[in-house]
């Protein structure tokens, strides 16, 4: 047993790091507690092994009474007498256990023990070595896949992605994929580290390549006046794999917030686009006055009639019919970016030669929600001035969305109900 510990500490200490002092205690404190719940429960244990021999020596400890009410932990003062005769009443005896008497028992602990203080230690140095490095990018190389269980989506069953990160291990959640791309086995990712895991098992470091920081942190990367602080990001808000809206502002008058990110041709945004796929980014100016950040948030389309309900946060505006689609995005995202980013609710309307048309237009779109969905038409109108004009602009849309984009909760759950049910009557044949 002796030279077995010592082979193990020799081994913790040069391999893994662990200093023999801590392995020691680890051990210890192991066999005490399997020992005191087996062969020695109810006694009161001590166990010592000496770091550079590995010898282990065990020991109950007795207190000494005139009176014995629990021989476990206690002797009578004439029976320790027998060992010491200068002992009194209220001193602890300690009387050497035979090792091998714990057998099974301490091999089991220690092995247990020496597995624990690997993890605790490992845990201990990952955690000082990436704590300060959280919300940062960091890079590494996907090493195998992994199932979640009992957990799909309509593309089929999740699976969680295990980077390997200089020898450490982080894990991407698919949830923290952006949709649409595809990363492979073998090959190298970038992510923010978003945070440590605080589980004892599975890896340490968290990873997200959906969180709007990820994107905040791939500019400062690319954007030296924003790492110094030259720049500041006001707001950003993003729809992972469609877009990412931006607004900035500069802290020194000489400098182009907006013109400083872009870069010359494009250059410096360029790096992260590639990085992001097929997500867009839109950068803009930010300005404490909200007309006229909100004309920069809706650029390149021009805002016309503009109605602005302090009262309610609502702002309604109508753009030209050709603008309308580029205001209000596919299935209404674009539309509520730009309600996130402005924190108001948007009300759009379009307007053509001047001559307002956004009666005609609800009336028309109604109609055919009306028709197809069976939606009231007070709750159609409300979806129509969020760009859900058609049955289709729904596919995706959850109450969340529709909530975020002005939409009460009763119309929101009533429209989505209202959609699934139409999907159902159309799979069904009986549209």
């Amino acid at each position: 047993m002796s030279q077995q510990i010592l082979t193990v500490l020799d081994y913790m200490e040069k391999e893994k790091g662990i200093p023999r002092t801590e392995m020691v205690r680890a051990i210890s404190s192991a066999i005490i507690f399997a020992a005191q719940r087996s062969v020695n429960a109810g006694q009161d244990l001590e166990v010592s092994i000496n770091p550079k021999t590995g010898a282990l020596k065990a020991f109950a400890r007795l207190c000494v009474v005139d009176s014995v009410g629990d021989p476990n932990r206690e002797i009578h003062i004439q029976k320790a007498r027998e060992t010491d005769q200068n002992i009194k009443i209220g001193d602890t005896l300690r009387r050497e256990i035979d090792p091998t008497v714990l057998g099974r028992i301490a091999a089991q602990a220690a092995r247990h023990a020496i597995g624990q203080s690997v993890r605790e230690h490992e845990r201990n140095r990952v955690t000082g070595q990436y704590e300060r490095l959280v919300g940062t990018i960091v890079g590494g190389t996907i090493i195998r896949r992994e199932l979640r269980e009992n957990r799909y989506t309509d593309k089929g069953p999740m699976v969680d992605f295990v980077v390997d990160i200089s020898g450490d291990e982080g894990v991407l959640a698919q949830r923290d994929v952006i949709p649409g791309e595809e990363l492979r086995t073998g090959g190298g990712v970038r992510a923010l580290l978003v945070g440590l895991n605080g589980n004892n098992s599975g890896p340490l470091l968290t990873l997200s390549r959906t969180s709007p920081r990820f994107i905040a942190a791939l500019l400062q990367l690319e954007i030296a006046e924003l790492a110094d602080g030259t720049i500041e990001i006001v707001r950003l808000v993003r729809d992972a794999g469609y877009r990412t809206k931006i607004a900035v502002r500069s802290r020194d008058r000489r400098v182009d917030a907006v013109g400083a990110c872009i870069g010359a041709h494009g250059a410096r945004i360029k790096n992260i686009l590639k990085e992001l796929g097929g997500e867009k980014i839109d950068i803009m100016a930010y300005d404490d006055d909200l007309e006229k950040f909100f004309h920069e948030a809706l650029r390149p389309a021009v805002p016309q009639n503009i109605q602005v309900d302090a009262a309610n946060q609502r702002i309604r505006f109508e753009v030209p019919e050709g603008d309308l689609a580029l205001v209000i995005g596919r299935g209404g995202k674009n539309a509520r970016l730009t309600s996130r980013l402005l924190n108001w609710r948007l009300d759009i309307a379009t307007a053509s030669s001047g001559q307002v048309k956004f009666d005609l237009n609800v009336q028309k779109a109604v109609e055919v929600l009306n028709a197809h969905i069976g939606l009231p038409e007070e709750c159609a109108a409300r979806l129509i001035t969020i760009g859900i004009t058609t049955p289709e602009a729904l596919d995706g849309v959850t109450v969340g969305d529709l909530v975020d984009a002005g939409l009460e909760m009763k119309d929101a759950v009533l429209t989505v109900d209202a959609y699934k049910l139409y999907l159902k009557r159309r799979d069904t044949g009986e549209i």
